[in-house]
């Protein structure tokens, strides 16, 4: 079982609009609502991949119930906590014109103290039946910023595997409990590590205590700095669409790889070409299963010399 771990859930939103005209009136063509957040995301994917998952986090109000609801048919184990507070909902306005997406995302419930204890007296448990475990996202206001590192020194006390995927100072704070892998965005690195040169900042972040750094490099695909190697992995051709859930698809190929006992290069074919089946899939986070075939045999998967 893969345990992903999203504090702050999401409904889903996307509408598909002709074309995006600032100041102006839109006719929505198609509005498609999904169980989101990271985790939920990574957990969907996973689920489509055949491997068993548990949803964990937190849900409230009547979007925290109709997140539950969509999520129930998608066959991730729903293991969220409730709050009082309601969950936050996040928009994708995709302009069919360009195939540009512009995001607009809702702030997310507070949590209270009582509910934080709530949600680490439910974790523990579930780590004892996880192969791994991924902690994804932004936190919702009243979680301790250090939320992730805590998390990790509990999974790794658990001998389970951990991924992190997050930003800013959770991500700083979170790389000194060491988890064995990361998945920052060329943005995020650079915020961590000052350095905006991917190699450079992939093995600073390394030093920081991460013992994998995947990074995203846009569309020049993504750059593992790992204990065995360095490789860089490219998809076929550039494409367009919508971007939203991209990452998250990659999070779950390395999760499921890494379950899976592949090496590097296999991994990272799998995420390239994953992450970018979800570009071409016309709702937010979810995959194309035929253009993700079709793109495997095309992935170029490169070795860095040391």
């Amino acid at each position: 079982m893969i345990l992903t771990v999203t504090l702050n859930t999401a409904l889903d939103l996307t509408y598909r609009v002709p074309a995006l005209v600032p100041h102006a009136a839109h006719h929505v063509e198609e509005v498609t609502e999904r169980p989101g957040g990271k985790g939920v995301n990574v957990a969907r994917v996973l689920a489509a991949l055949g491997h068993s998952t548990v949803v964990t986090g937190f849900a409230g109000g009547r979007t925290g119930e109709v997140l539950r609801e969509l999520l129930a048919p998608l066959a991730p184990v729903d293991a969220l906590v409730p709050v009082a507070g309601t969950t936050r909902r996040t928009i994708a306005v995709v302009d069919a014109a360009t195939g540009d997406t512009t995001q607009l995302n809702e702030p997310g419930p507070h949590i209270t103290a009582e509910e934080w204890e709530a949600f680490l007296a439910a974790y523990e448990p579930l780590l004892r039946g996880a192969d791994a475990v991924a902690l994804c996202g932004s936190l919702p206001p009243g979680v301790p910023v250090g939320a992730y590192a805590d998390l990790i020194r509990r999974a790794r006390a658990a001998a389970v595997p951990v991924l992190l995927d997050t930003s800013g100072e959770p991500l700083r704070r979170g790389l000194a409990a060491r988890p064995d892998l990361i998945k920052p965005n060329l943005d995020e690195l650079a915020r961590l590590t000052g350095s905006r040169e991917p190699l450079r900042a992939a093995r600073d972040a390394r030093r920081r205590g991460a013992r994998t750094v995947v990074a995203s490099l846009g569309p020049e695909g993504l750059l593992a700095v790992t204990p065995e190697g360095v490789w860089q992995a490219v998809p076929p051709a550039p494409v367009r669409g919508n971007p939203t859930g991209a990452g998250d698809s990659a999070v779950a190929a390395l999760l499921s790889s890494l379950v899976e006992g592949l090496p590097w290069p296999a991994r990272l074919t799998r995420a390239v070409a994953l992450s970018t089946a979800t570009v071409l899939a016309p709702a937010a986070g979810e995959f194309d299963p035929a253009a993700y075939e079709e793109l495997l045999p095309g992935v170029r998967v490169s070795e860095h010399p040391a």
